[in-house]
C-alpha cells in the first residue's frame, strides 16, 4: 500500500482506475449468473407505473404544470428503481465479511476507496440495467421521453451518480450496525421516507413547508429533477443537481471507506 502511494500521480491514477473498472467487472458477474435479478427488481417500479401512475393520470389529483402525470412520474420511478438497487447493498458486504471474501480483499495492496467506489459505480450499472426495462414499460404506456443521445447520456450519468451515493450509505450503515438482519430493518426503515420525502411522486410546490425542508437536504430530490428535466424537457437546475450529487458522492466514497475496516475486525 505503502508503494502504491509513493507511486507518480499518473502511475497512481491509473492504477486506481484498474483496480476500480475490475471490482465493477467482479460485481457484475454475479449479474451476469443470476440474470432472473433484473426482472424481479423491475416488478415493483412497474407496479408504480402502471397502477399508481395510470390512476392518478386519470384522477387530475396533482398539478404537473400541464405535464401527464405519468410523464411526470417516470423519472421519479427511475430513481426509485436506483435508489431500490442500491440502498441493500450493505447486506452484500456484510455477506462478504462473513464469507471471508472482504478480509482477501482488504489484505490486497487495493486502496478502501478503490474497493468503495468499484462496488459504488457496480451498483450505477445495475441501475442502469434496470433502468432500461422501466424506460421501455414507461414507452409502452405512452411516456414522451426525449431521443436527444447527450440527454439520453446525461440520464445514464445522474442514476449512476445516485446509485453509487445510495451504494455508499449503506455501505456505511453496514460499517455500523454489522448484521444482515439490522442492515436490512434499517434499509427498509430508509428507504421509503427517502423516497416520499422527494420530488418523485408530486412537485414540491404541495409538500408541507416541513417537508419542503427535507426535500431540499434530500439527494434523491436533485436526482429526481435532473432526470425529470432531462428526459421530459421540464426545469432543472442541472450544474447545482449534478454538483450535489457529484459532492454527496464523493463524501459517501470517504465515509464508507473509513467504515470499511470496522467490517473487518
Amino acid at each position: 500500500m505503502s508503494a502504491l502511494l509513493a507511486a507518480p500521480p499518473a502511475v497512481l491514477g491509473r492504477t486506481l482506475w484498474t483496480r476500480v473498472v475490475a471490482m465493477c467487472l467482479v460485481e457484475l458477474q454475479k449479474l451476469r449468473r443470476d440474470r432472473t435479478e433484473v426482472v424481479t427488481r423491475a416488478i415493483q417500479p412497474a407496479l408504480w407505473l402502471i397502477i399508481f401512475g395510470q390512476t392518478f393520470t386519470h384522477l387530475r389529483a396533482i398539478p404537473t404544470g400541464g405535464i401527464p402525470y405519468l410523464d411526470f412520474l417516470a423519472p421519479g420511478i427511475l430513481a426509485q428503481s436506483a435508489l431500490f438497487v442500491s440502498i441493500f447493498y450493505g447486506i452484500h458486504i456484510i455477506w462478504e465479511r462473513d464469507a471471508g471474501v472482504l478480509a482477501k480483499l482488504m489484505v490486497t495492496p487495493t486502496p478502501r476507496a478503490a474497493l468503495v467506489t468499484g462496488k459504488a459505480f457496480a451498483a450505477g450499472i445495475r441501475a442502469l440495467v434496470q433502468a432500461v426495462v422501466v424506460v421501455v414499460l414507461a414507452a409502452l404506456l405512452g411516456v414522451a421521453f426525449t431521443v436527444n443521445p447527450l440527454r439520453l447520456l446525461g440520464t445514464a450519468v445522474v442514476l449512476v451518480l445516485g446509485s453509487a451515493f445510495f451504494c455508499c450509505l449503506s455501505i456505511t450503515l453496514a460499517g455500523l450496525v454489522l448484521k444482515r438482519d439490522r442492515m436490512m430493518g434499517i434499509g427498509q426503515a430508509i428507504m421509503m421516507p427517502l423516497f416520499f420525502a422527494s420530488n418523485a411522486l408530486y412537485p414540491v410546490s404541495v409538500m408541507p413547508g416541513w417537508l419542503q425542508v427535507l426535500n431540499h437536504v434530500n439527494p434523491l430530490s436533485y436526482e429526481v429533477e435532473a432526470l425529470r428535466g432531462l428526459l421530459i424537457g421540464t426545469h432543472m437546475r442541472l450544474w447545482l443537481d449534478l454538483g450535489v450529487l457529484v459532492g454527496a458522492t464523493a463524501l459517501a466514497v470517504f465515509a464508507a471507506s473509513a467504515m470499511l475496516g470496522r467490517l473487518t475486525r
